[in-house]
């Protein structure tokens, strides 16, 4: 195959197929930016999936990387379970009062209905859209809150964290309901032409909860999980560290991991060596005071650490890049790739060609 030849699609399977391909793929996981590329306000670009279709159509022409992301926001998900929705002018919706209030909450709390749901109806409009753009030469990541995360949105961190160890058998019903909708929700991407999920599960980072209550907890709820999932998953840690579970997150099947920029590269693409593509794992949050030349020098540190032998998808550290990050760093990090990225890596990517 001619490499120079390869389309966002070849590269990133090559990659995931821990070869290299022609340069390092990379994955800028752009959603608010959408908004302005439209001159729209946030809460008007999601109101209908061809203003999300075009914005991301309008940033991949643009910043030239590889995939194509059909995340609205996070809270898609407490709203299809009945719950609000709060839309800021310059950051991520989050989601208002909790679904669950009480921990009996949970008995009566059901399913939702993923085809007949209007705000997964809108997710799914824009991923079919984004499909018959693009075909199979872009990758189209779709996302699903882990059953194990989802509740902090539903119930609140305290609520979920005393649930969690004080009420065993009500913690077991509300995975199961969520595991159901999970599943559902992920398939119905999928089927849409959603080419992966991602699998968001910043809880069972080591940041938030012990390898012990992980493996007793998160482990076992995406095990049987991701097996039911009729595609390739990347579980993403939105920014919580994971070197610590990175065998046992191997373990689950999945195919890919989101990692914190907390964390040394190095150590990470070692452990995952030939079972997870790395997936990071620059600051998103830092990304916003960056100069172009900062952009590039982190470019080019990240791929002389994790670039070698493909297995490396270059992004951010959390999954979703902020509102406020200006257009010329983002332009500067897809440059950098693309002069310093190209297979095979230079000798010397510090500054020497």
């Amino acid at each position: 195959m001619n490499q120079v030849s390869m389309t966002a699609m070849q590269r990133v399977l090559t990659t995931l197929g821990h070869r290299e391909p022609d340069r390092v793929p990379f994955f800028l996981l752009l959603t608010l930016h959408g908004a302005k590329e439209l001159g729209l306000s946030i809460k008007t670009y999601f109101s209908t999936p061809e203003h999300v279709v075009e914005g991301q159509m309008r940033l991949l022409a643009k910043y030239r990387h590889d995939c194509l992301y059909s995340f609205f926001y996070a809270p898609v998900e407490i709203e299809a379970f009945g719950g609000e929705v709060m839309f800021m002018d310059d950051g991520p919706p989050n989601s208002g009062e909790p679904v669950i209030k009480t921990h009996q909450d949970i008995r009566s709390l059901t399913v939702p209905d993923v085809e007949n749901t209007p705000c997964l109806a809108r997710v799914l409009a824009a991923t079919r859209g984004l499909r018959d753009r693009v075909r199979d030469q872009v990758p189209i990541i779709g996302v699903v809150m882990s059953p194990f995360s989802l509740p902090v949105m539903q119930m609140g961190f305290d609520r979920y964290l005393d649930l969690m160890f004080e009420q065993p058998d009500l913690f077991s019903h509300l995975m199961k309901i969520n595991q159901a909708f999970c599943i559902q929700w992920a398939n119905a991407q999928l089927a849409a032409g959603a080419t992966a999920i991602c699998y968001f599960d910043p809880v069972s980072s080591t940041t938030i909860t012990t390898r012990k209550m992980y493996l007793k907890t998160g482990f076992e709820v995406a095990c049987q999980t991701l097996a039911q999932i009729n595609g390739p998953t990347a579980t993403h840690m939105a920014s919580g560290r994971c070197l610590p579970i990175l065998q046992d997150i191997a373990g689950t099947g999945t195919a890919a991991v989101g990692v914190s920029c907390l964390e040394d590269i190095r150590a990470v693409k070692a452990a995952c060596k030939n079972k997870l593509t790395v997936i990071g794992n620059l600051n998103g949050i830092e990304m916003r005071r960056w100069s172009v030349e900062q952009a590039e020098n982190h470019v080019k540190d990240l791929i002389a650490k994790a670039g070698a032998g493909g297995g490396f998808i270059l992004s951010d550290n959390h999954g979703e890049i902020p509102f406020q990050v200006p257009d010329e760093v983002l332009m500067a990090i897809s440059d950098s790739v693309h002069r310093w990225g190209k297979y095979p890596l230079p000798t010397d990517v510090s500054g020497k060609e």
